[in-house]
Order: C-alpha cells, then sequence, then structure tokens
C-alpha cells in the first residue's frame, strides 16, 4: 500500500523504522499498523506542562485523551493487546501519605494530571471488557538525567517545563536565571520536594514492564521512583557541587497546582518486575550536564 504522504519515515542507525505522525488521526495510525507487524505498544506521546495545562486545559484534554482512544481503537482493530501507558504521578494531587503507594486514591490538581487519571481509567474499562489485554499503567515521578556518553538526552523546544533543563541552561550561560516556585512549603528548606528518578533507570523500567506484559495478561500499575525526595534548593546545590559550576536562582511565587511533596513507595516494582532505580542523584546532575555541554558542539536536527 502506498505511503500516507503525512507519515514521514526515517531509519535509524539500528536500522529500525521510526514513523512521524499525528494521533489525532486515526488513518495516519492504521497506516502504521498495516505496514509493520507489532506485538506491543508503548505509548508516550502527551503534552505534560503543568503549568501549560492549568492556562490551557482544552489543548490537554483533546490531545492528551482523543489521541489515547484513537490508538486503542486501532490496536483492538489489529488485534495487538499489549500496552505500556505513560502516567504520571501528578495522578495522586497532594497526598499526605508519603512515599506514596500505588494503593494511594488519585486525586489530580491539574488538568495534565487528570488527563492521566482518565487515561487510566479508559485502561481499567478496557481491561474489565476484554481480559485478554496485558496492559502495564506505570506512574512516572521526574525523570532527570541523560546517557552518560553525553550523545542522548533531552533538547526542549522554547523554555523547558522541567527543573533540570533549565538549571542546565543557567549552568551554560543560555538562561541568565532559574526562578524557584515557592519557598514557602512545609519542606526541609520550603521549597518543592519530588522524587527525581534518572532516565536511564526509568527506560529499564519499561524494559521490566514488557516482559512482564508478555509473561502474563492483567492490568498492572507500577510506580517507577526511587523513593526519595529531594528539594528544589537540594537538587541545586547538589548540581553546582558535582558539576563545579554555580547556579543564579531567584525564589518567586508558587505555581498554581504543583503539590508540596511528591515521592514513590517503589515496593511493588521492586517485587513484580524485579526493577529498582540505580543511580543516584550524583549522577543524574553529572550526565545532565555532559549532555548540556554535548549539545553547546553539535547542531542537532529540527
Amino acid at each position: 500500500m502506498k505511503k500516507n504522504p503525512k507519515v514521514s519515515v526515517i531509519m535509524s542507525e539500528y536500522n529500525t523504522p521510526v514513523e512521524k505522525l499525528d494521533l489525532l488521526s486515526k488513518f495516519d495510525i492504521q497506516q502504521v499498523f498495516q505496514q509493520n507487524e507489532i506485538d506491543a505498544v508503548l505509548h508516550f506521546a502527551a503534552s505534560k506542562s503543568v503549568n501549560e495545562s492549568v492556562k490551557n486545559p482544552l489543548k490537554y484534554y483533546k490531545n492528551n485523551i482523543s489521541s489515547m482512544v484513537n490508538l486503542l481503537e486501532v490496536m483492538k482493530d489489529f488485534n495487538v493487546k499489549k500496552f505500556i501507558f505513560s502516567s504520571s504521578a501528578a495522578v495522586y494531587g497532594s497526598t499526605a501519605q508519603q512515599p506514596i503507594s500505588e494503593l494511594v486514591d488519585t486525586q489530580a490538581m491539574n488538568p495534565y494530571g487528570q488527563t492521566k487519571v482518565i487515561g487510566e481509567d479508559f485502561l481499567n474499562d478496557l481491561y474489565i471488557s476484554d481480559n485478554e489485554w496485558s496492559i502495564a499503567v506505570l506512574r512516572y515521578f521526574n525523570p532527570i538525567g541523560a546517557h552518560e556518553s553525553g550523545l542522548l538526552g533531552e533538547q526542549p523546544n522554547g523554555t523547558p517545563n522541567n527543573l533540570m533543563p533549565l538549571i542546565t541552561q543557567v549552568a551554560s550561560k543560555k538562561r541568565r536565571l532559574l526562578y524557584v516556585f515557592g519557598n514557602d512549603y512545609n519542606t526541609i528548606d520550603g521549597t518543592g520536594v519530588r522524587d527525581y528518578i534518572h532516565v536511564v533507570d526509568l527506560a529499564k523500567g519499561h524494559v521490566s514492564a514488557v516482559q512482564k506484559l508478555f509473561s502474563t495478561h492483567g492490568l498492572h500499575t507500577y510506580n517507577l521512583g526511587t523513593g526519595e525526595g529531594y528539594s528544589v534548593l537540594e537538587i541545586i546545590n547538589t548540581f553546582e557541587k558535582v558539576n563545579n559550576v554555580d547556579i543564579a536562582y531567584k525564589i518567586v511565587d508558587r505555581r498554581a497546582g504543583d503539590p508540596p511533596i511528591c515521592f514513590a513507595n517503589p515496593t511493588k516494582a521492586k517485587e513484580e518486575l524485579g526493577w529498582s532505580a540505580e543511580r543516584t542523584l550524583e549522577d543524574m546532575c553529572r550526565d545532565s550536564w555532559q549532555w548540556e555541554k554535548t549539545l553547546e558542539n553539535i547542531i542537532l536536527p529540527n
């Protein structure tokens, strides 16, 4: 069948096809499934800025939910029933229970988190309707870092929404100042506390989840985090110490929709997937800076 001109295909260095398309187009998704032999789907595609979702909730509900429904419908049509969903710790909202286990009720504080709650509800209803599905819901905490080689990392478009790219851009003088949103939370130093996980550990968690899907049916939900909470100022101080650089920052008002504390109880993932995070906060800060320095010396494609 002739390829849809809206679906661009790139061959990676490992000769793996990469097809770029819009999941809001169900026809484009169908083309991919028709032209490839697919056994399982790992679904990462979503808008993910808490702040932007508060300002523009319609964008988030349309993009994050409608695209997922399209994808699941096509999977069902092609009898592909192994699915991994990128969820988020944002589903927990502001809960007094710390660390947070998967048994804590979901109570998202912002539209981004609510789209993840709705996505999880869809998957629960889907499994109830057809128990041949094998589904893993992975609730990410705060991924940071890059591959230790310095050759693979995050390149945000425009102003980053996450802490670490902002820190590295200040360190490299691309940005004059880091804004810290709030220092009046009930935390160790007044700044927000999060569970930061190295992106390589997160990737390995997905490998373990895929293996789980091929050994059993069911819907399984896992926290992917370290079980440690670090404040914004602790992240800044660790980055400065590990990389011997200064980070200029300014305290400003809190952001809407940000809970004060959020860190994981990752016991279930360790017991059922045999997975646990291995890299330290120092590793995350070091690898993030190595990637930023690599970006200074290469020109990446748009």
